[in-house]
C-alpha cells in the first residue's frame, strides 16, 4: 500500500457515495469530504452512539475489501467522523426504503445545505460555514421541527434536538413517503 492508510479510505468513503472519475472541481467533493472525514461526530443523546459504532464499523468492511490485515490499534479505535456517520446513515435510510445509499447521503447534504460545497466553491468562508452547520448537527443547535440540522419536519410531534438521530431519520422518512 503506497498510499497512507487515512487518503485510501477517504478515497473508499469518496466512492461510497460520490463519483471519484469527476475531475472538475464544480463537480468535485474532495475539500468537503476531508473536512467531514477530520470533525469528529460527537454524541450526547442516547442510544446515538449506535450511529457512531456503524459509521466505525465502515473501517473493518474497507480493511476487507482492501485485505488489510494489520493497522495502527489507535486508527481502529478513534472516534467516528461526521463523514462515517454519514455514510453509515445513508446505507441505513437504504435499509428502511430501498434506494441508494448515494441517493440518501446527498439528499442529507441537501437538508445541511452543504451539497452546494464543491471544491471550486471551497474558500475559508464555506470551510467556516462548514463548520458551523457541522458543530450545529452535533451539539443540537437546530430547531424543534429538525430545521438546521439533518431532518426538517413538517410537523414535528417531539422536540428534534432530544431524538436520538435513528429515530428523526425514521420521523423524516414518514414525513416524506
Amino acid at each position: 500500500m503506497d498510499e497512507p492508510l487515512d487518503e485510501l479510505y477517504l478515497k473508499w468513503l469518496y466512492a461510497e457515495v460520490a463519483n471519484p472519475r469527476f475531475r472538475s472541481p464544480s463537480k468535485t467533493y474532495w475539500t468537503l469530504f476531508r473536512q467531514l472525514y477530520k470533525t469528529e461526530f460527537a454524541w450526547w443523546v442516547p442510544n446515538d452512539d449506535n450511529r457512531a459504532e456503524d459509521g466505525k464499523d465502515l473501517r473493518g468492511e474497507f480493511m476487507n475489501i482492501h485485505r488489510i490485515h494489520s493497522v495502527d490499534e489507535a486508527w481502529i479505535g478513534m472516534g467516528c467522523s461526521m463523514l462515517e456517520m454519514l455514510v453509515a446513515l445513508a446505507r441505513g435510510a437504504t435499509f428502511e426504503t430501498g434506494g441508494y445509499a448515494r441517493d440518501w447521503f446527498w439528499q442529507f447534504l441537501e437538508n445541511l445545505d452543504l451539497a452546494k460545497c464543491t471544491d471550486a466553491a471551497y474558500n475559508g468562508r464555506v470551510e467556516s460555514y462548514v463548520e458551523q452547520v457541522l458543530n450545529a448537527v452535533i451539539w443540537r443547535q437546530y430547531g424543534f421541527d429538525g430545521q438546521g440540522g439533518l431532518f426538517p419536519l413538517e410537523a414535528p410531534r417531539t422536540d428534534q434536538r432530544e431524538v436520538e438521530i435513528w429515530y428523526q431519520l425514521n420521523a423524516y422518512l414518514m414525513e416524506h413517503e
